[in-house]
Protein backbone atom coordinates (compact mmCIF):
# COMPACT_ATOMS: atom_id res chain seq x y z
CA UNK A 1 0.00 0.00 0.00
CA UNK A 2 1.56 3.47 -0.63
CA UNK A 3 2.63 5.32 2.07
CA UNK A 4 0.47 8.17 1.50
CA UNK A 5 -2.95 6.18 2.02
CA UNK A 6 -1.13 4.34 4.49
CA UNK A 7 -0.64 7.42 6.72
CA UNK A 8 -4.40 8.52 5.69
CA UNK A 9 -6.02 5.17 6.53
CA UNK A 10 -3.40 5.30 10.32
CA UNK A 11 -4.56 8.76 10.76
CA UNK A 12 -8.36 8.20 10.50
CA UNK A 13 -8.24 4.87 12.57
CA UNK A 14 -6.75 6.85 15.47
CA UNK A 15 -9.36 9.32 14.89
CA UNK A 16 -12.39 6.78 14.98
CA UNK A 17 -12.71 8.09 11.23
CA UNK A 18 -11.91 5.00 9.19
CA UNK A 19 -14.11 2.51 10.99
CA UNK A 20 -14.43 2.26 15.19
CA UNK A 21 -13.40 4.57 17.45
CA UNK A 22 -9.57 2.89 18.50
CA UNK A 23 -9.13 2.22 22.30
CA UNK A 24 -7.64 4.75 23.92
CA UNK A 25 -7.98 7.92 21.12
CA UNK A 26 -8.97 10.67 23.13
CA UNK A 27 -9.99 14.20 21.71
CA UNK A 28 -7.53 16.68 22.60
CA UNK A 29 -8.38 19.25 25.59
CA UNK A 30 -10.50 22.19 24.34
CA UNK A 31 -10.95 20.76 20.71
CA UNK A 32 -14.78 19.62 19.57
CA UNK A 33 -15.56 15.77 19.50
CA UNK A 34 -14.53 13.68 17.10
CA UNK A 35 -17.01 13.29 14.12
CA UNK A 36 -18.59 10.52 12.29
CA UNK A 37 -16.56 7.98 10.24
CA UNK A 38 -15.36 9.05 7.16
CA UNK A 39 -17.47 6.30 5.00
CA UNK A 40 -15.13 6.21 2.11
CA UNK A 41 -12.00 5.92 3.35
CA UNK A 42 -11.72 2.38 1.91
CA UNK A 43 -12.03 3.66 -1.35
CA UNK A 44 -9.33 6.69 -1.37
CA UNK A 45 -7.08 6.56 -4.84
CA UNK A 46 -3.53 6.01 -4.06
CA UNK A 47 -1.34 8.93 -5.58
CA UNK A 48 1.61 7.79 -8.15
CA UNK A 49 4.95 7.70 -6.96
CA UNK A 50 6.25 11.47 -6.71
CA UNK A 51 9.87 12.48 -8.09
CA UNK A 52 11.47 13.08 -4.61
CA UNK A 53 12.66 16.45 -6.52
CA UNK A 54 9.50 17.78 -6.66
CA UNK A 55 8.23 17.22 -2.74
CA UNK A 56 11.48 17.90 -0.74
CA UNK A 57 10.57 21.07 -0.17
CA UNK A 58 7.70 23.65 0.03
CA UNK A 59 9.43 25.36 -3.10
CA UNK A 60 9.93 22.56 -4.58
CA UNK A 61 6.10 21.04 -4.43
CA UNK A 62 4.73 24.78 -4.99
CA UNK A 63 6.96 25.01 -8.30
CA UNK A 64 5.76 21.26 -9.55
CA UNK A 65 2.14 22.35 -8.69
CA UNK A 66 2.49 24.84 -11.36
CA UNK A 67 4.65 23.46 -13.57
CA UNK A 68 2.53 20.10 -14.14
CA UNK A 69 -0.64 21.89 -15.39
CA UNK A 70 1.39 24.90 -17.42
CA UNK A 71 2.15 23.86 -21.30
CA UNK A 72 1.42 24.99 -24.76
CA UNK A 73 -1.64 24.33 -26.81
CA UNK A 74 -2.21 20.77 -27.81
CA UNK A 75 0.86 19.36 -25.65
CA UNK A 76 -0.30 16.92 -23.18
CA UNK A 77 0.42 17.53 -19.33
CA UNK A 78 2.00 15.27 -16.67
CA UNK A 79 -1.20 14.54 -14.84
CA UNK A 80 0.59 11.51 -13.05
CA UNK A 81 3.20 14.01 -11.83
CA UNK A 82 0.29 16.32 -10.80
CA UNK A 83 -1.58 13.48 -8.98
CA UNK A 84 1.63 12.97 -7.25
CA UNK A 85 1.59 15.94 -5.15
CA UNK A 86 -1.38 15.33 -3.44
CA UNK A 87 -2.51 13.74 -0.06
CA UNK A 88 -5.30 11.26 -0.71
CA UNK A 89 -7.80 13.15 1.01
CA UNK A 90 -6.85 16.39 -0.53
CA UNK A 91 -9.27 18.90 -2.33
CA UNK A 92 -8.73 21.46 -4.57
CA UNK A 93 -11.56 24.77 -3.38
CA UNK A 94 -12.51 27.14 -5.67
CA UNK A 95 -14.30 30.31 -3.81
CA UNK A 96 -16.95 31.81 -6.65
CA UNK A 97 -19.15 34.74 -6.40
CA UNK A 98 -22.63 33.76 -6.20
CA UNK A 99 -25.07 36.74 -7.09
CA UNK A 100 -24.77 40.26 -5.52
CA UNK A 101 -23.62 39.38 -2.53
CA UNK A 102 -23.24 35.63 -1.71
CA UNK A 103 -20.40 33.43 -2.70
CA UNK A 104 -19.78 29.56 -2.71
CA UNK A 105 -17.38 26.91 -3.02
CA UNK A 106 -16.98 24.79 -5.90
CA UNK A 107 -15.09 21.63 -4.34
CA UNK A 108 -13.50 19.24 -6.54
CA UNK A 109 -11.22 15.96 -5.78
CA UNK A 110 -7.85 15.64 -7.65
CA UNK A 111 -9.49 13.28 -10.13
CA UNK A 112 -12.02 15.99 -10.74
CA UNK A 113 -10.43 18.45 -11.45
CA UNK A 114 -8.04 16.77 -13.74
CA UNK A 115 -11.59 15.59 -15.57
CA UNK A 116 -12.63 19.64 -15.95
CA UNK A 117 -9.61 21.07 -16.54
CA UNK A 118 -7.58 18.42 -19.29
CA UNK A 119 -8.97 19.27 -22.23
CA UNK A 120 -8.97 23.46 -21.43
CA UNK A 121 -5.58 23.13 -20.51
CA UNK A 122 -4.33 21.21 -23.31
CA UNK A 123 -6.45 22.09 -26.02
CA UNK A 124 -5.99 25.82 -25.84
CA UNK A 125 -2.94 26.33 -23.80
CA UNK A 126 -2.32 27.30 -20.50
CA UNK A 127 0.02 28.80 -18.33
CA UNK A 128 -0.02 29.32 -14.47
CA UNK A 129 3.22 31.12 -12.92
CA UNK A 130 3.66 32.07 -9.70
CA UNK A 131 4.57 36.07 -9.28
CA UNK A 132 4.57 36.36 -5.02
CA UNK A 133 4.70 33.82 -1.96
CA UNK A 134 4.03 34.26 1.40
CA UNK A 135 4.45 31.01 3.59
CA UNK A 136 3.56 30.35 7.41
CA UNK A 137 4.59 26.74 9.17
CA UNK A 138 4.79 25.10 12.45
CA UNK A 139 5.31 21.86 13.20
CA UNK A 140 4.39 19.60 9.70
CA UNK A 141 1.51 22.17 8.63
CA UNK A 142 2.48 24.45 6.16
CA UNK A 143 0.45 27.39 4.37
CA UNK A 144 1.01 28.82 1.56
CA UNK A 145 -0.05 32.30 0.02
CA UNK A 146 0.70 32.10 -3.94
CA UNK A 147 -0.40 34.51 -6.27
CA UNK A 148 -0.64 33.24 -9.54
CA UNK A 149 -1.08 34.98 -12.80
CA UNK A 150 -2.84 32.51 -15.70
CA UNK A 151 -1.93 33.25 -20.05
CA UNK A 152 -2.76 30.94 -22.93
CA UNK A 153 0.67 31.04 -24.15
CA UNK A 154 4.23 31.48 -22.09
CA UNK A 155 4.87 34.77 -24.48
CA UNK A 156 1.46 36.90 -23.64
CA UNK A 157 2.45 39.81 -22.12
CA UNK A 158 -0.36 40.21 -20.00
CA UNK A 159 -2.52 37.48 -18.12
CA UNK A 160 -5.88 36.99 -18.74
CA UNK A 161 -6.36 35.95 -15.25
CA UNK A 162 -4.79 36.73 -11.58
CA UNK A 163 -5.72 35.17 -8.35
CA UNK A 164 -4.33 34.10 -4.91
CA UNK A 165 -4.20 30.59 -3.97
CA UNK A 166 -4.02 29.23 0.00
CA UNK A 167 -2.38 25.60 -0.26
CA UNK A 168 -2.36 23.83 2.60
CA UNK A 169 0.41 20.97 3.15
CA UNK A 170 1.78 18.47 5.69
CA UNK A 171 5.19 17.31 6.36
CA UNK A 172 5.80 13.59 6.27
CA UNK A 173 8.89 12.22 7.01
CA UNK A 174 11.53 13.25 3.92
CA UNK A 175 8.43 14.62 1.53
CA UNK A 176 5.54 17.20 1.61
CA UNK A 177 1.78 16.66 0.68
CA UNK A 178 -0.10 19.30 -0.71
CA UNK A 179 -3.63 18.57 1.41
CA UNK A 180 -5.98 20.88 0.17
CA UNK A 181 -5.71 23.96 -2.66
CA UNK A 182 -8.28 27.02 -1.82
CA UNK A 183 -8.08 30.16 -4.13
CA UNK A 184 -10.13 33.00 -5.40
CA UNK A 185 -9.55 35.13 -8.80
CA UNK A 186 -9.10 39.14 -9.15
CA UNK A 187 -11.76 40.60 -10.94
CA UNK A 188 -13.61 44.10 -10.49
CA UNK A 189 -14.15 45.68 -7.41
CA UNK A 190 -12.04 42.82 -6.04
CA UNK A 191 -8.16 43.57 -7.03
CA UNK A 192 -5.16 41.69 -5.24
CA UNK A 193 -4.32 43.53 -1.86
CA UNK A 194 -0.25 44.75 -2.37
CA UNK A 195 1.12 42.53 0.47
CA UNK A 196 0.20 39.61 -1.67
CA UNK A 197 1.78 41.19 -5.07
CA UNK A 198 5.32 40.96 -2.91
CA UNK A 199 7.41 37.82 -1.86
CA UNK A 200 7.96 37.13 2.10
CA UNK A 201 8.81 34.16 4.08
Amino acid sequence: MNRALMTTLTALAALGLGGAAQPGAQTPPGHPPIGPKLENAEGLIEPPPANPGDVESLDAIVKAYFASMSGAKGEPRDWDRFRSLFQPMAHLIAARPVGDHHSGLFVLSVEDFVGVNKDYFEKGGYFEKEVARRVEAYGNIAQVWSTYEARHAADEPDPYLRGVYSIQLLKDGDRWWIVNVYWDYERPGMPIPEKYLESAS
